[in-house]
């Protein structure tokens, strides 16, 4: 059948063996005729002939005698469009913007139990989570953002001196994963419209997931985000402070609203989220208690310090040169020097004597015999 459709097309002239353009070659080929291709009317199209072949064309369908130069341009425009990927600052924005959808951010409420796997911290706004555990975050917004609407994940260096840098896992992790994003931190779990972003200029990585209404009985809508390093990777995030943005984007790329909030990626969320708390709150006590804090008084020089043994002994041994003026004066001041220092001698002398080695007394019975006495047997 299809045979006999096609015996009836005839080429006039054959295709050209040399290397010409498009638009010569589409020139050179003949238009067959009309009256050969078997024609129907409207209401005959998809039909079957009498024969047992079926109307290949409409009758007022006509094959364009020359090439048509914007044929393809809505076909590039077309795929353009489809593959547009908004373009990212260089030092992206940390601050929250509600916008005029009124964007906030909720998490579920756990305490500081070592069993948690992800834990946040309204006291530090930092969230405390395991590697490769699944975190829900619930978006709430107070007006519905235009249709098409999409959730971005984006993560940055908290300080300023590592903000330019990307935040990419650890090649350890890298190598273990055989995803295609496998070097994206931030993965959005349970969902099979989520799409992996890199921007051509920064190099910085974002996740996008479209925006899903609330379901009927409730206000908020909830996404699953994973992190898939720890925060003390070496050749990763290595120990610093990282911050993750989220932000309400329309299809083009237009902020509605943006959230941030600290990330820290722990084998024990509760029991750091804890030691952190509690660091926060000493240092904000020990900042009051310094500036209530009154100066020390000046010490009291009217008292006087004791001295030991050995630091008197010392001082005696001092000498010191007096100038007197007058004669009586000097030999007053003399007779003194000397009164005192015979009795140092005095004094010196008498210890000497009490500290005679006594030897010890006989048992009861027994008398010690002194020099010259005798004994009762004599």
């Amino acid at each position: 059948m299809e045979e006999q459709g096609f015996d009836s097309l005839s080429l006039s002239q054959n295709l050209p063996l040399s290397q010409d353009s498009f638009r010569q070659l589409w020139e050179s080929v003949a238009t067959p005729s009309i009256s050969t291709i078997p024609t129907a009317t409207d209401g005959d199209i998809g039909s079957w002939r009498t024969d047992g072949n079926a109307y290949m064309l409409p009758s007022d369908s006509l094959l364009p005698d020359e090439f048509d130069e914007k044929l393809f341009d809505s076909f590039t425009e077309m795929s353009a469009t489809d593959s547009v990927t908004p373009p990212s600052s260089t030092v992206p924005v940390t601050t929250d913007y509600p916008g005029e959808n009124g964007l906030q951010l909720r998490f579920q409420k756990s305490g500081t139990a070592k069993s948690v796997t992800s834990t946040f911290s309204e006291l530090l706004n930092k969230l405390y989570c395991q590697l490769a555990k699944t975190t829900p975050i619930e978006i709430h917004v107070t007006k519905e953002p235009p249709a098409g609407a999409v959730l971005r994940a984006t993560a940055v260096y908290k300080k300023t001196e590592h903000v330019a840098d990307v935040v990419r896992r650890c090649p350890h992790h890298q190598n273990e994963d055989t995803a295609e994003h496998r070097s994206h931190l931030i993965r959005v779990e349970g969902s099979q419209r989520a799409l992996y972003f890199e921007d051509p200029h920064t190099k910085r990585q974002s996740v996008t997931v479209p925006y899903e209404p609330p379901q009927l009985g409730s206000e908020m809508t909830t996404i699953l985000l994973s992190f898939m390093c720890n925060s003390s990777c070496m050749g990763g995030m290595n120990r610093r402070p990282i911050l993750t943005i989220l932000t309400l984007e329309t299809p083009e790329g237009l902020v509605l609203g943006r959230r941030c909030f600290e990330v820290r990626v722990c084998a024990c969320p509760g029991r750091d989220r804890k030691t952190e708390e509690d660091n926060s709150a000493k240092l904000q006590n020990g900042t009051k208690q310094t500036k209530k804090r009154k100066s020390a008084p000046p010490p009291d020089t009217s008292l006087k310090k004791t001295k030991s043994a050995s630091s008197a002994e010392e001082e005696d041994k001092e000498v010191f040169t007096l100038r007197v003026h007058g004669r009586e004066r000097y030999e007053m001041l003399k007779k003194i020097n000397d009164g005192l220092e015979l009795l140092d001698k005095e004094s010196k002398s008498k210890t000497k004597v009490s500290v005679k080695h006594e030897l010890p007394l006989p048992s009861s019975g027994k008398r010690l015999l002194q020099r010259g006495d005798r004994s009762d047997s004599d």
